[in-house]
């Protein structure tokens, strides 16, 4: 391969960037404007990695193992962010009332204050979106991506899903 093939494969995902690549910077650009926004109110110690349990936490509590499968993140990993999300005071361990041997993860106080900011500033991040697109596009961009996003992970898990 030529050396300047380099250069002009990164022009060339510049100029017309593939799937991953916008996926990427999108999924970058929210995450930090959801946790700068956070921080400057009253969350400076939660990071990006920390929103594979708190983007999925239900107010009544969640299993760890149901945390995985909705993030797509491993068990073990999610183990250990319950580990430094309790440590921070978001979340604590409490008995499955419908299985005694299984553990909910349960947003502490805190932890719910955080998960009410953390939907209006994404509800925020969305509105402005829709405003500078328009409310029809923008709801056709949402339905096209979460179509494109269903129909890669049933390519990578051979199911079928629905609404594609």
């Amino acid at each position: 391969m030529e050396r300047g093939a380099v250069g002009r494969r990164s022009q060339r995902k510049q100029d017309d960037p593939d799937l991953g690549i916008l996926a990427a910077r999108l999924l970058f650009s929210v995450q930090k404007e959801l946790f700068e926004t956070l921080a400057e109110q009253g969350h400076p110690d939660l990071r990006p990695r920390h929103g594979a349990v708190l983007g999925y936490l239900d107010a009544e509590g969640t299993r760890a193992t149901e945390l995985s499968r909705l993030s797509g993140v491993h068990k073990q990993v999610i183990g250990n962010l319950i580990d430094e999300l309790e440590e921070l005071g978001y979340v604590e361990r409490r008995p499955d009332p419908q299985d005694r041997r299984a553990k909910l993860i349960v947003p502490t106080d805190r932890g719910l204050e955080e998960t009410v900011k953390s939907d209006a500033i994404m509800a925020a991040i969305e509105q402005r979106h829709a405003e500078a697109l328009g409310e029809r596009t923008y709801a056709r961009f949402k339905r096209a991506f979460r179509n494109v996003t269903a129909q890669q992970l049933a390519h990578l898990t051979g199911e079928e899903q629905a609404g594609t």
